[in-house]
């Protein structure tokens, strides 16, 4: 749209980081050519890649990091490995694996990540980004399930769009949601297989949901523990393929 209407191509600028790392550990300073990038490490600032799973965890040191958790000795030492590194617990990747000098983009949350009963890794992110993907517009958002069960689940929170629509038509569309994500390539941890629709929207005040608007996939699971009982009981409602 931009080379369209302006001639030429719009600056995307982006950056990463958390309360902790007061507030970023890396910033794009250098034209990129898709949305995704997170860029480098900012001056001062060092990150350090650790084989995880398949995945790559990053870890922050830097004097733009905090030094612990106020009278937390415990999160303190659990928070930080024994180089001095914190453990943001984010998974890192190159945009370029040639080319390191192009930037870094986000792989996901290592700490929501788990493993099925058969031992393979779901990816938590990426798997719920695809089954928002597929129920567009209906999936205002998801948090997956399956931590030590054999099948990856979805508690489903509806966005506006599904109010004018029917149950029975909100529960089709799901479930032809869920059928074409089974057909794309890929093995059971890549797709959920059941999925239980919410009739209540995440709370802040459980911490469901962050004061920035994201949800929390653990605080969620925790606090909806009989939902998650629920959904793979197969009582009334759960959507399966």
């Amino acid at each position: 749209l931009a080379v369209a209407e302006k001639g030429g191509k719009l600056a995307m600028l982006s950056a990463w980081g958390s309360t902790e790392t007061s507030p970023l550990a890396t910033q794009v300073h250098f034209h990129i050519e898709r949305a995704g990038v997170i860029g480098l490490p900012v001056p001062g600032c060092e990150l350090k890649l650790v084989p995880s799973a398949a995945k790559l965890e990053v870890r922050v040191r830097g004097p733009n990091v905090t030094p612990g958790y106020y009278k937390r000795d415990d999160l303190t030492r659990a928070a930080f490995d024994e180089e001095g590194f914190y453990r943001i617990g984010d998974a890192l990747k190159l945009a370029d694996p040639a080319d390191p000098s192009r930037g870094l983009t986000f792989d996901g949350r290592i700490a929501e990540d788990f493993k099925l009963t058969t031992g393979t890794w779901v990816h938590v992110g990426a798997v719920r980004m695809k089954l928002i993907a597929a129920g567009n517009p209906l999936i205002q958002d998801a948090v997956i399930t399956g931590h030590d069960r054999d099948e990856v689940g979805a508690l489903v929170f509806l966005s506006p769009a599904a109010k004018d629509l029917a149950p029975e038509a909100i529960r089709a569309k799901l479930a032809a949601a869920l059928a074409s994500l089974a057909a794309d390539p890929g093995g059971s941890s890549m797709h959920p297989v059941r999925a239980l629709i919410m009739a209540e929207p995440p709370s802040i005040d459980t911490n469901e949901i962050t004061d920035k608007g994201y949800i929390n996939q653990r605080a969620v699971l925790e606090h909806r523990a009989a939902m998650v009982e629920k959904l793979y009981a197969g009582a009334p409602g759960v959507i399966r393929l």
